[in-house]
C-alpha cells in the first residue's frame, strides 16, 4: 500500500474513532488529573473520571485513563519500588486480584447512566472519607491490609476510583507521606496489570480508547511530570486542600443532572 494511501487511511481511522465533541475538555481535564497525580500518587480518578464520564461515558473514560495513566506513570515506578514497603504492597495487591475482576464486570454490564450516578456517588463518599481527616490507626494486618486491596480493586475495576480506600488506610500509620506515596504508586503500577487484563476480557478496549489515549496522554503525562515537582516544593497540606476542592469540583459537575453543562 502506497504511504499517502496508509497515511489517509489512518488519519480517516483516527477520526471516526474519536467521539464528535468534548476533545479540548478532556484534554483540560487530564492535565489537572495528572497533576494531581503526580503530587500525592493519586487523585487522578477522582478528577478524570467523573467530569470524563459525564462527557464520554464511564465506560469509555475508565479504560482511557487506566491506558493513559499506565503509560505516562512507568517512569515513577523504579524510585516507588525503593522506597515503597513492598510486604505490605503486595498483601494488598493480593486482594485487588478478586476485586478488580468484580468491577470490571460491574463497568462492563451495568447501565451507563446508573454507574455515572454510582461513581458520584463513591467518589462524593470517598472525598468526604479523605477530608473528614479519619485514618486507620492500628497495626498493619494481614487480614486487613488484604481487605483493603479488595475494597479497592472493586472500585479500581469500575471507575478507577482505588486511592482514597488505599491512602487513608497507610497514612493512618507512623509511615511517612513520602513512604505512602511511594506504596501507593507502587501498588497502582501492580493493581493496572490487573485491570488490562480484565478490560480485555471485559471487551472494553475499543477502538476509540486507542484514539483518544494518542489525544489525550501529552496532556496528562505534562500534568503528572509538574505535578512530581511540586511534590518537592508545595506545602503538602496546600495541594492537598487544592486536589480536595478539585474532586468536589469534579464530583458534582460530573453528576448526570449537569449534563447540559459538559454535552
Amino acid at each position: 500500500m502506497p504511504l499517502d494511501t496508509l497515511l489517509a487511511s489512518t488519519s480517516a481511522w483516527f477520526v471516526a474513532a474519536l467521539p464528535d465533541h468534548g476533545i479540548p475538555a478532556l484534554v483540560a481535564i487530564a492535565f489537572i488529573a495528572g497533576l494531581a497525580r503526580g503530587f500525592s500518587g493519586f487523585g487522578a480518578a477522582l478528577i478524570f473520571i467523573p467530569l470524563g464520564g459525564a462527557i464520554i461515558g464511564p465506560k469509555l473514560i475508565s479504560p482511557v485513563l487506566l491506558v493513559i495513566d499506565g503509560l505516562a506513570t512507568l517512569g515513577m515506578i523504579p524510585p516507588a519500588w525503593r522506597n515503597a514497603n513492598r510486604r505490605d504492597v503486595f498483601t494488598m495487591a493480593a486482594g485487588a486480584v478478586l476485586g478488580v475482576p468484580a468491577g470490571t464486570a460491574a463497568l462492563a454490564l451495568v447501565d451507563p447512566l446508573t454507574l455515572r450516578w454510582a461513581i458520584t456517588a463513591i467518589a462524593i463518599c470517598l472525598l468526604a472519607l479523605l477530608v473528614s481527616g479519619w485514618r486507620y490507626y492500628g497495626e498493619p494486618r494481614t487480614s486487613l491490609t488484604t481487605m483493603t486491596g479488595l475494597v479497592a480493586g472493586l472500585f479500581s475495576g469500575a471507575a478507577q476510583l482505588g486511592g482514597p480506600p488505599v491512602v487513608a488506610y497507610w497514612l493512618g500509620g507512623k509511615t511517612n507521606f513520602a513512604r505512602v506515596r511511594a506504596n501507593v504508586i507502587l501498588y497502582f503500577a501492580i493493581s493496572t496489570c490487573f485491570s488490562v487484563v480484565s478490560y480485555y476480557f471485559g471487551g472494553l478496549f475499543v477502538q476509540a480508547v486507542l484514539a483518544l489515549t494518542i489525544v489525550i496522554l501529552p496532556s496528562y503525562a505534562i500534568g503528572l511530570y509538574v505535578g512530581s515537582k511540586l511534590f518537592g516544593l508545595a506545602k503538602e497540606s496546600t495541594f492537598r486542600t487544592i486536589c480536595y476542592l478539585l474532586i468536589a469540583a469534579s464530583a458534582i459537575m460530573g453528576m448526570p443532572a449537569l449534563d447540559g453543562i459538559l454535552r
